[in-house]
């Protein structure tokens, strides 16, 4: 184990993926199907390398749950879909703040299907986190209270919740799938069978893109799938509960990029709402690292245990 590595990796990760959306958001243009054949295309050059070059090819093809992959297919792909468009008519940062809502939706929908208990400091940290959405949110409902549905920022933070949303659905779908599959073959077979998915949508106007557009498509898809490679490094190096508070570093590369990149200056009602969301993840997180070391205390004194 070397926690600082992992933690390294996790900020390389959320790096890695903070340029995907920019490449993304950089493609106002350019259908949202076609960008999501590009992002899994290319993305699957550096997986397969990487799987190779660990010897990890043949597990990524092995599986005992097709319709599982199924599933989870349908809710990522319907994220991605969602996010990519949302991208297109938010400021980076609040795209950014709205989507860390996954995280607390998911632990609401693991007591509605997969029968979780979730006890009072779970809870709070949920409510907490849904006023922190709510306060992001207010404007843009304001707007719609308004009748300004034509509002494209206004659709966008619809269309980036529920991507948060469809994110907490795989994330369900995920912590099935790991009862019988290994993590090549989740990443592989959700990749491959987005690309392949997303090829429906060529019929419905995808566009011949420009040098620029090309490069812009190619990078999405190769810092995709390398952060994907960081992200599945970087748990060999450190436990899940000294990674997780970093997955909140994508923020300030939001906020960094943003303002660079696209002269975006986040409003106080979304930072604040941010601010909400990002204390009530990193209190799960908290929470659940004390629980785990207490579960680990208890199976040590258990009468028989060495």
């Amino acid at each position: 184990m070397n926690p600082t590595l992992g933690i390294g990796l996790k900020i390389a990760a959320t790096l890695s993926f903070a340029v995907m959306v920019a490449c993304i958001k950089a493609l106002p243009t350019v259908p949202t199907g076609e960008i999501v054949f590009s992002r899994s295309l290319f993305a699957l050059i550096p997986l397969v390398v990487y799987f190779g070059l660990r010897g990890r090819l043949s597990g990524a093809l092995r599986t005992r749950n097709l319709k599982g992959h199924l599933k989870r297919t349908v809710a990522g792909g319907m994220a991605m879909v969602l996010w990519f468009s949302a991208l297109k008519l938010l400021p980076l940062p609040e795209a950014l703040a709205i989507g860390f809502a996954a995280p607390i939706i998911t632990l609401v929908l693991a007591v509605a299907m997969l029968g979780e208990t979730m006890r009072i400091h779970r809870w709070s940290a949920a409510v907490v986190g849904f006023l922190g959405v709510l306060v992001i949110l207010w404007p843009r409902l304001a707007a719609l209270d308004q009748g300004l549905m034509s509002d494209g920022a206004t659709v966008g933070a619809l269309l980036a919740l529920g991507s948060a949303f469809c994110v907490a659905l795989a994330m369900i779908q995920i912590r099935e799938l790991v009862a019988t599959e290994s993590t090549q073959s989740i990443i592989f077979y959700f990749t491959l069978a987005i690309m392949v998915l997303s090829l429906a949508s060529a019929p419905f106007g995808w566009a011949v893109p420009n040098a620029f557009e090309a490069a812009l498509l190619v990078g999405a898809g190769v810092f995709g799938g390398v952060g994907q490679i960081f992200l599945t490094e970087c748990y060999r190096h450190a436990d899940a509960s000294t990674i997780a508070p970093f997955e909140y570093a994508s923020m300030i590369w939001g906020l960094a990029i943003g303002f660079v990149v696209f002269a975006e200056v986040p409003s106080v009602t979304v930072l604040a709402g941010a601010t909400l969301v990002i204390a009530a993840g990193l209190f799960i997180i908290y929470r659940e690292h004390r629980l785990g070391l207490k579960r680990g205390k208890a199976r040590r004194l258990q009468p028989g245990q060495n």
